[in-house]
């Protein structure tokens, strides 16, 4: 299904609600989308008082407190979900059911059976879909990808990912849906290590076996203000992985939400035959490069400095050494749903490649229980 605009309706108007709200402005000046073809319609959150004035402040046309009204909205084309964990199932199975295109931040799904449900519902229907991995859009990390696929590093032979925050650090923070199993899921794994398990697929190779560790270090929190008591903690704090890929080379995987400091602390160092690829998401518009070649007295690491050369750069920027953000991430990954809606260009990450991920998580939370190394399903046949 194409139309030749794309109405969005947005359910959900919090952290990632406003960050794709920008987005949204921000793509249509960036790549010159034509007036009116990309239109911010309708907003849904918990009630329609704080529905309304979310769109007032984040420029929609329409509110309301009901997301299934935004659903059954004809003149909604694509549904975008920034609402809890809990609820991207639901409110994906019924705008695929009223034949709108979905745009779902990640994770996915609470675990990958749903994730499946979801997939295969959207594809039967036909309609697209797009997952919020917004860090494999970042120009300086598809300009590693460049790098690795000419071979400039040679074979790829091991991935080091961190993603650590400090967001839950303090043991004083209060008790919230993010900390329980039924509405979260798990914690640092999802939230955190999800980006690392996308990033690793579409840098590497698909992820083929594991072993994995998860730690609930917080283990109890006070309730929220008002309330007495405190809530028990039913998911991570930290999680680490270790894992085989599909080309042979080896990885680590770690991710924590206690981490004192760490702000954005993603990074990752990709070692291959004849150099190595260093990336840090704090300093998101530079990469650090050595490649195995001359002289030895002046061998090191080259820092490059992503500018208009480099993959979508200059639609932001004229100049390197500027550096893009966080929200310029979000907008690439707009464009892309964009392209996907309105030119029936292939959208990827798509909710199939979002799946493997789910199963990869399901995979570490397996490994955990059984204290073993396992076999990951390999759902996505067409990983990137």
């Amino acid at each position: 299904m194409t139309t030749n605009k794309m109405r969005v309706g947005l359910v959900g108007s919090g952290y990632m609600g406003k960050a794709h709200a920008i987005a949204y402005r921000n793509a249509i000046a960036a790549f010159a989308i034509p007036q009116g073809q990309l239109q911010c319609e309708m907003l849904a959150d918990a009630t329609p008082e704080l529905a309304e004035m979310k769109a007032q402040e984040l420029g929609f046309n329409r509110s309301t407190g009901d997301w299934k009204r935004l659903i059954n909205d004809p003149d909604i084309d694509v549904v975008d979900i920034c609402a809890p964990n809990f609820l991207h199932k639901d409110i994906a199975l019924a705008a695929i059911a009223a034949g709108k295109h979905v745009y779902s931040e990640k994770p996915l799904a609470l675990n990958a059976d749903d994730a499946k449900q979801m997939t295969e519902a959207a594809e039967l229907a036909g309609v697209k879909t797009l997952v919020g991995f917004n860090y494999i859009k970042n120009p300086t990390v598809q300009f590693a990808k460049q790098l690795i696929e000419r071979g400039d590093i040679g074979d790829v032979v091991h991935f080091r990912g961190v993603f650590n925050e400090d967001y839950l650090a303090d043991s004083n923070l209060p008790f919230s849906w993010r900390l329980q199993k039924q509405f979260a899921g798990t914690g640092a794994l999802n939230d955190l290590a999800s980006h690392l398990v996308q990033l690793a697929i579409h840098l590497v190779a698909p992820i083929q076996s594991l072993c994995a560790d998860l730690k609930v270090v917080h283990q109890q929190r006070p309730l929220a203000q008002g309330e007495n008591g405190v809530g028990n903690v039913e998911n991570d704090d930290q999680a680490h992985m270790m894992v085989r890929f599909a080309n042979g080379a080896q990885g680590t995987l770690e991710a924590s939400r206690i981490a004192w400091g760490r702000k954005n602390g993603l990074s990752f160092e990709i070692t291959g035959t004849k150099g190595t690829l260093i990336f840090d998401q704090e300093t998101l518009s530079e990469l650090s490069l050595y490649i195995n070649e001359g002289n030895p007295q002046t061998q090191g690491f080259k820092r490059i400095l992503v500018g208009p050369e480099h993959p979508d750069y200059q639609a932001f920027c004229v100049s390197a050494g500027h550096g893009l953000g966080f929200n310029d991430m979000k907008a690439v990954e707009i464009r892309d749903l964009y392209q996907g809606i309105v030119h029936n260009a292939p959208l990827w990450p798509d909710f199939r490649a979002a799946t493997q991920v789910n199963i990869i998580l399901d995979s570490v939370v397996e490994s955990v229980d059984k204290r073993a190394w396992v076999e990951v399903e390999q759902y996505d046949g067409e990983q990137k």
